[in-house]
């Protein structure tokens, strides 16, 4: 497991009902590996963790409740779609989404596919070089479904547009993606980091959260839209009092 903190190797953390964190070195972006010892009642990490572990919401969230988490955040803050453990932080604009919506999308005739990003905690990180082409991307694990390699091929084939819920899900896509759009499954990490004059090759449409300025996922957006669209659109949204980022209103973006 990695964390980034204040607590320099090598470091031993206390854990509930006797357990050890063993802090063992700092690695890429000042995270820090750290090996367990878990009680004995413990089959393994993620037991623990839903035991004792605490939702990893943005820290300006945690900061505005002073560090106290709220059980319903467990519901709230996921996806009604998510299955796969390890993300560090829920893909905000899958939020949006409730079960019934999803049937009704599908209702439609619309196709959908999902894919595995695990967000990072870089994602909270602001750009704090002048340059972006000076800021390093952080890395992070995806997968691409065969199922879904198949439906986004399927649809470029027919004219159809493919729309991504999230800029995780854009990154996994054109991470995956090949000259003529379609996208080859399997799994690998990406430090993907797309900013304007990029050249998109699968992902035609964006839903997204209104996102927090000298971030990397602002410069996704510009470089989907164009700035000056964008801005005009944020312009908007601060006029009229629009909610910016985790809990926050989406946008469509074609």
């Amino acid at each position: 497991m990695l964390i980034r903190g204040k607590v320099t190797p090598p470091t031993d953390l206390l854990l509930e009902e006797g357990g050890v964190g063993h802090v063992i070195r700092e690695v890429e972006g000042g995270h820090k590996e750290i090996r367990f010892e878990l009680p004995e009642n413990y089959p393994d990490l993620s037991a623990f963790l839903e035991r004792w572990g605490e939702v990893p919401l943005p820290p300006y969230i945690v900061k505005k409740r002073a560090g106290q988490s709220d059980p319903g955040d467990r519901e709230r803050y996921q996806t009604v779609y998510a299955k796969v453990r390890g993300s560090a932080a829920a893909p905000t604009a899958g939020l949006h989404f409730t079960t019934a919506l999803l049937e009704e999308i599908r209702g439609k005739g619309v196709r959908t596919a999902t894919v595995t990003l695990h967000v990072g905690l870089g994602t909270f990180q602001p750009m704090r070089e002048e340059k972006i082409t000076d800021h390093r991307m952080h890395r992070e694990w995806f997968q691409i479904p065969p199922e879904t390699a198949e439906a986004v091929s399927a649809t470029r084939q027919i004219g159809g547009r493919v729309i991504a819920v999230g800029t995780t899900a854009t990154r996994a896509l054109e991470s995956a993606s090949q000259p003529d759009g379609t996208v080859q499954p399997g799994a690998g990490e990406t430090d993907l980091f797309i900013t304007p004059g990029y050249r998109f090759k699968t992902v035609d449409g964006l839903i997204t959260n209104f996102h927090l300025p000298k971030s990397t996922l602002l410069v996704l957006v510009s470089a989907f839209a164009g700035g000056e669209a964008i801005r005009g659109v944020y312009q908007e949204a601060i006029r009229e009092r629009y909610r910016f980022y985790s809990y926050g209103d989406a946008t469509l973006i074609l």
